[in-house]
C-alpha cells in the first residue's frame, strides 16, 4: 500500500516522499488507518518494523488538521536514546508542518531543565519523554494535559522490565481520561496485558514480524576497530575497482565530514551529504552520484531515506545501525530490482551486542571477518561483552 493512499495531509506527503518513502511497512499498513478512526491500539511490533512512523504519521495528520494551543501527544519511552531518535524523525516528518515537538529525558546539566520548561510552557504540541523526567516536571507544574489528544507508550515491555509500572500509572493519573491511548511492545508477558486493560479502551490488535534483507545482498561483516575502519575502507575501495557506486552509512553528521576527510585523497571523488546542506546542495551532491561522477557518498541515515539509486553495488555501514529496521533500510538501498549488491558492516568493540541482536531480529546469522593485518588487529568477536559490562556497572552502582 503507498501512502498516498491514506489521505494524509499534503505537507505530511511531500515529507514523507523527500524522505523516500514510497510503500508503507506491514504494521503502517495496519496501524494508520485504526488511528486516523480515533481507535485504542494494542500493538506488538519488535524494533525494526517501522512502527515509529505508523503512529507518527496518524499523529500529525490530526494535528495538522485541528492545530490547537496546547500540548496534543505525549509519547512516553524507556531510554534517553529513544526519546531523541523519535523526536528526530518527528521532526523529519513534519518539516512542512508548523508543528513543534521536544525530547524530555535526563543525564544533562540544568540548561537542559530550563530548556525543557520553556518549550513545556510554550505549549509544544508532542511531547517525548522517558518516564522519570516527566515525572520531575510534573511534580513543579510545568506540564497542563488538560486538552491532550494522544497518548503514546512505545516499547511498553521495556518499560515494564525496568520497573517503571508505577511511574506509567501515575502519569496518566494526569491525563484526561477522553483520549486515544496507542501501546506498542514487542512481547505480551503478564504485566502487558494488566497495564493496556487499564489503560486502553476497547483497542484494536495487532502484531508484525520484522521484514528482512532481499536474499541476492551478500551480507558480511568485519572486526574493526574504530581508529581502523577509515583505513580499512580504502583498503576495500582499492581492491573493488569494479565497483563504480559506493554508499557509506553512519549516524552521525560529524562522523560524515570525517570519513569523507578520510578518503578525499585517493583516486576517487567522494562527497558526503547530511542535513546540514541546503536542499539545492543535497540535491547536487545526489545528482553527481547518480551519474556516475561521485563514487563514494557518504551519509547519515535521515539522509538515506531520500536516497533511491539504481546500480548501488556496495553499501558499507561505518557503524552498526540503531536499530533493525536502520539495518534492513541502508542494506536495502542494494541489489534493488533484483540486481545483486553486497553490504558490508563495520563492527568495534562496543558494537558487538548490538550487532548480535540485530541478527537475532532479522534471523540471520551474518559473516564475521578479520580486518588484513596490514591495517591493524581486529577485535575478538564477543556479543556478550557489552551485556557483561553493562551489568557490571549496575552492580557497581547498587554498592554505591
Amino acid at each position: 500500500m503507498r501512502f498516498d493512499e491514506f489521505d494524509l495531509h499534503d505537507e505530511i506527503l511531500e515529507a514523507i516522499s523527500y524522505m523516500g518513502f514510497e510503500k508503507a511497512s506491514p504494521i503502517q499498513e495496519k496501524a494508520i488507518p485504526l488511528i486516523l478512526e480515533n481507535k485504542d491500539l494494542l500493538a506488538f511490533a519488535q524494533t525494526g518494523t517501522g512502527k515509529t512512523a505508523a503512529f507518527i504519521l496518524p499523529i500529525l495528520d490530526k494535528i495538522a488538521h485541528s492545530k490547537g494551543d496546547s500540548i496534543n501527544t505525549l509519547i512516553i519511552v524507556p531510554t534517553r536514546e529513544l526519546a531523541i531518535q523519535i523526536d528526530q524523525q518527528i521532526q523529519g516528518f513534519s518539516y512542512f508542518l508548523p508543528t513543534n515537538s521536544i525530547a524530555i529525558y535526563g543525564g544533562g546539566d540544568g540548561s537542559d531543565w530550563v530548556t525543557q520548561s520553556k518549550a513545556l510552557k510554550n505549549k509544544t504540541d508532542i511531547i517525548v519523554a522517558t518516564p522519570g523526567k516527566l515525572i520531575s516536571h510534573l511534580n513543579v507544574g510545568n506540564i497542563k494535559f488538560e486538552q491532550l489528544q494522544h497518548l503514546v507508550l512505545d516499547e511498553a515491555d521495556r518499560m515494564l522490565d525496568m520497573g517503571f509500572y508505577d511511574d506509567i500509572q501515575r502519569i496518566v493519573s494526569y491525563l484526561p481520561k477522553k483520549r486515544q491511548t496507542l501501546l506498542f511492545s514487542a512481547t505480551m508477558p503478564p504485566k502487558i496485558k494488566k497495564l493496556s486493560s487499564a489503560i486502553l479502551d476497547k483497542p484494536e490488535e495487532i502484531a508484525i514480524e520484522l521484514s528482512k534483507p532481499a536474499e541476492k545482498v551478500l551480507q558480511a561483516a568485519y572486526l574493526c576497530s574504530e581508529n581502523h575502519k577509515t583505513p580499512f575502507i580504502n583498503h576495500l575501495i582499492n581492491q573493488k575497482e569494479d565497483y563504480k557506486s559506493i554508499l557509506i552509512f553512519t549516524s552521525t553528521k560529524a562522523k560524515v565530514n570525517q570519513i569523507v576527510r578520510g578518503l578525499k585523497n585517493k583516486n576517487y571523488q567522494t562527497d558526503g551529504i547530511s542535513s546540514d546542506l541546503e536542499q539545492s546542495e543535497r540535491e547536487n551532491v545526489l545528482s553527481a552520484f547518480k551519474a556516475k561522477r561521485t563514487r563514494v557518498l557518504v551519509a547519515t541515515d535521515v539522509i538515506s531515506r531520500g536516497i533511491d539509486i539504481k546500480d548501488i553495488e556496495l553499501i558499507i555501514n561505518y557503524d552498526v545501525p540503531g536499530d533493525a529496521e536502520d539495518y534492513v533500510h541502508r542494506v536495502g538501498r542494494t541489489a534493488r530490482a533484483e540486481s545483486e549488491g553486497v553490504a558490508v558492516t563495520l563492527i568495534n568493540e562496543n558494537d558487538m551486542f548490538r550487532f548480535k541482536k540485530i541478527e537475532e531480529l532479522i534471523e540471520t546469522e551474518i559473516i564475521k571477518l578479520p580486518i588484513p593485518p596490514e591495517i591493524g588487529k581486529s577485535p575478538e568477536w564477543n556479543p556478550k561483552s557489552q551485556n557483561f559490562r553493562f551489568k557490571n556497572n549496575q552492580r557497581k552502582n547498587r554498592k554505591k
